[in-house]
């Protein structure tokens, strides 16, 4: 037997293996991250963008992304979880609460005046939400938790200085808690995603909303309103919002387990409080659209925002109720909450 022979095409074999073996570990991942802002906003240029230069770096030009923002991929913006775990997008910033009661548990960090600061509540809001919010999160791989630098008021017509002031005024709440708040202190919510808020106040839909500093800019909103009404600083926050980066799972499986380790690596409560640290410094450059428009600023002093807080009291009691009966310990949760938060 001629072994020479029977070698070469065994040997051609395995270089042509080993060729493509390795073609296909230097081959480059275009990850699609999709989101609901525009290209111009805080989100896409502190977070988003920053955020995929850093995985391009670590993963030595391997894994890149091709970001498509204000919703350029299709859909709405409480269809992008979902876009997530069906792999429209391979990763997707987006607001679980736009899914008004699926996220029942990870609302703990929206109910009023639970947070402290954007960086410190999403630290507290990873630990919370992959501990005790698992099942909600099934189908997609979390990646970052993080909330925002609280909310504002911007109204178009009247200042806001006191409870009384909210009274039958129609005002933009982004969350079902931040509506029942919104209720609780008389006035009257409507429901939206913050894209469609300039349009509707332009078009005196609502006569305020209740938005963060952080997307006024890019939104316009200070063209179109007149007022901005912030609490004492010294208070909890007024009202947040909890964000998610979501990676689809099946995406994340493809990797090599070298490009997996620089996803991780870029994962978790660290950078979720990374994430949050930016809400907490956009707050600065988002009020200095208010300042150069020359628009007029209220602060709610702290004895004020005490009968806020006692009036919004039953939205935390009817949250606890709620989650109760869906079978979870909603005091335990809250206290848990209020604990890490403390932290």
């Amino acid at each position: 037997m001629n072994t020479g022979k029977l070698l070469k095409p065994l040997l051609a074999a395995l270089l042509l293996a080993g060729g493509a073996a390795q073609a296909q570990s230097d081959k480059v991942v275009t990850l699609r991250v999709h989101h609901f802002l525009p290209p111009s906003s805080n989100t896409q240029v502190k977070f988003l963008e920053p955020w995929c230069a850093k995985i391009n770096a670590e993963s030595g030009g391997r894994l890149k992304c091709q970001i498509y923002p204000a919703m350029q991929m299709g859909g709405t913006p409480p269809q992008l979880f979902d876009q997530a775990k069906d792999g429209v997008a391979d990763i997707v910033w987006a607001v679980p609460g736009y899914q008004a009661g699926r996220f029942l548990v990870s609302e703990a960090f929206e109910l009023p005046f639970m947070g402290v600061s954007g960086e410190k509540s999403s630290r507290a809001l990873w630990t919370y939400a992959t501990k005790n919010a698992t099942a909600e999160y099934k189908g997609v791989r979390p990646l970052v938790f993080h909330v925002i630098s609280g909310m504002a008021l911007h109204t178009t017509t009247k200042q806001v200085r006191t409870m009384a002031d909210l009274s039958g005024m129609k005002l933009r709440a982004p969350t079902r808690l931040a509506t029942r708040m919104l209720t609780a202190l008389g006035a009257t919510p409507v429901p939206m995603p913050v894209p469609m808020v300039t349009e509707s106040l332009a078009k005196g839909v609502i006569d305020g909303a209740m938005i963060p500093w952080e997307v006024v800019p890019a939104m316009k909103v200070q063209e179109v309103v007149k007022f901005h009404t912030e609490t004492d600083p010294s208070m909890p926050l007024l009202s947040t919002t909890t964000f998610i980066l979501a990676m689809n799972p099946a995406k994340y499986d493809s990797l090599p387990p070298e490009l997996k380790q620089v996803i991780d690596a870029n994962s978790g409560p660290e950078v979720s409080a990374w994430a949050g640290k930016i809400w907490d410094d956009a707050t600065l450059t988002g009020r200095q659209a208010g300042v150069e428009r020359k628009n007029t600023f209220y602060t709610v002093p702290a004895a004020e925002v005490s009968k806020w807080q006692r009036a919004s009291e039953s939205v935390t009691a009817d949250w606890v109720k709620e989650v109760s009966a869906k079978g979870y310990d909603g005091q335990k949760l809250l206290a848990e909450a209020q604990a890490l938060l403390k932290n």
